[in-house]
């Protein structure tokens, strides 16, 4: 996933999506309150490209007890069809990874 704005970019993995929104992992969050333009494309999509502002963020501790560093962010003005796409794709995601 990217997440871009007129001064940042930021190349970071998405550890958890749903229709509401992104959990992102990684060592260096955004503040709380932070809007990002976010840009992914999972595999046999049209990438999406969403607004999202941070909701929430779990920082790396000192004593290393966080085994998962993020931030939350939720999506902004979904339109109706991202929306049915996004959970279309979550949807085929999720069922690609079931164990057989």
């Amino acid at each position: 996933m990217d997440c871009v704005a007129k001064d940042t970019f930021l190349f970071a993995s998405i550890a958890n999506i749903s229709e509401m929104g992104i959990f992102v992992k990684t060592t260096d969050p955004l503040a709380i309150g932070t809007k990002r333009t976010l840009a992914f494309a999972p595999p046999g999509y049209e990438p999406f490209k969403l607004q999202g502002k941070v909701a929430w963020v779990n920082k790396v501790r000192d004593n290393g007890d966080n085994p998962n560093p993020g931030m939350g962010i939720r999506f902004l003005d979904l339109e109706l069809p991202d929306r049915e796409r996004l959970v279309e794709a979550i949807l085929t995601i999720a069922y690609v990874r079931e164990p057989s």
